[in-house]
């Protein structure tokens, strides 16, 4: 067969990953809703899964090329392709074992334009399994984040405390007002509806929970409820264990963005990826962003 032939025949990605739950837990954290479709986008430089809803809510999650162990791209251009999100999700656990870092590959496309996968690294039996994929309905909606100023409006706040208000603020429902102030430095979640609810974290006070903060002007802007609590309804229970920080950004017109990052590092403490201080390089972390429009307000306070 010649090399041309062979050449013909190569599948646009085959790709490798040590920690199948890694991927499991950072395809969850977008995963708001049971019946869920995304968009994947291939590169050379990694896999993107795109989620969104009725073009106020979008999530993604960026898999870096250097968080795999192998990642083999022949693709011209960016292939996009659109497949279940929970199907998707359900079926990468079937190749997760509790306690063990599962070794997957994935391939595309197969002979009908699927998803390949298939276990490596096990003795006893080899797992395959295929995922239907198709051409994406709709193009992603531009979000257009641009910074409000000169001074980026954000701050970084614990996951687990970020997770918490917002669960609180489930009960007045409705839109949820975030308010940064630069003096005293603070930040306001405000919730009203069936009730009246603030949560206020002082920067100076709550060092140990708002860990950040970058605000030289007030800014107020508000959030639908169901909108907002995606964005941290599904956080890994790795990421609450690690007591990672998740950060929020608002930019020009008030575009919401919240990102975490989740570890897809294999849990060995003698992974070559892990240093002797027992930090985790940031090759070995999934980026996710939310980006939440706000809705329309007429007394929004922003000087």
């Amino acid at each position: 067969m010649s090399s041309s032939a062979v050449d013909a025949e190569a599948p646009d990605l085959v790709c490798q990953l040590d920690n199948v739950q890694g991927m499991v837990d950072a395809l969850s954290a977008v995963r708001w809703k049971r019946n869920q479709d995304a968009v994947i986008e291939l590169s050379e430089h990694g896999v993107v899964f795109i989620v969104e809803e009725t073009g106020c809510l979008q999530a993604k999650v960026y898999l870096q090329r250097e968080l795999f162990t192998r990642y083999e791209y022949s693709a011209q251009g960016r292939p996009r392709l659109g497949v279940s999100l929970g199907l998707f999700v359900d079926c990468l656990n079937t190749f997760s074992v509790p306690g063990h870092s599962s070794f997957i590959e994935i391939r595309y496309p197969g002979p009908d334009m699927q998803l390949l996968l298939k276990s490596v690294d096990s003795l006893d039996a080899c797992i395959y399994a295929e995922v239907k994929t198709r051409i994406p309905d709709s193009i992603s909606w531009d979000y257009n984040f641009e910074p409000a100023g000169s001074t980026p409006l954000t701050f970084t706040v614990k996951s687990a405390a970020l997770k918490e208000a917002i669960d609180d603020l489930e009960w007045p429902g409705s839109s949820i007002q975030i308010k940064l102030q630069p003096v005293p430095p603070a930040v306001t979640f405000r919730g009203e509806g069936h009730g009246d609810l603030q949560i206020d974290l002082m920067y100076y006070v709550n060092t140990d929970l708002l860990v950040a903060f970058h605000c030289d002007h007030q800014v107020s802007y508000r959030y639908k409820y169901k909108f907002l609590r995606a964005t941290t309804s599904n956080i890994p229970n790795s990421v609450i264990k690690d007591n990672r920080g998740s950060k929020l950004t608002i930019g020009r017109g008030g575009m919401l963005k919240v990102q975490h990052l989740v570890s897809v590092a294999r849990s060995s403490t003698l992974h070559p990826h892990i240093d002797s201080a027992g930090y985790q390089q940031p090759s070995r972390i999934a980026y996710i962003e939310f980006f939440v429009k706000p809705e329309e307000d007429e007394d929004a306070v922003n000087d």
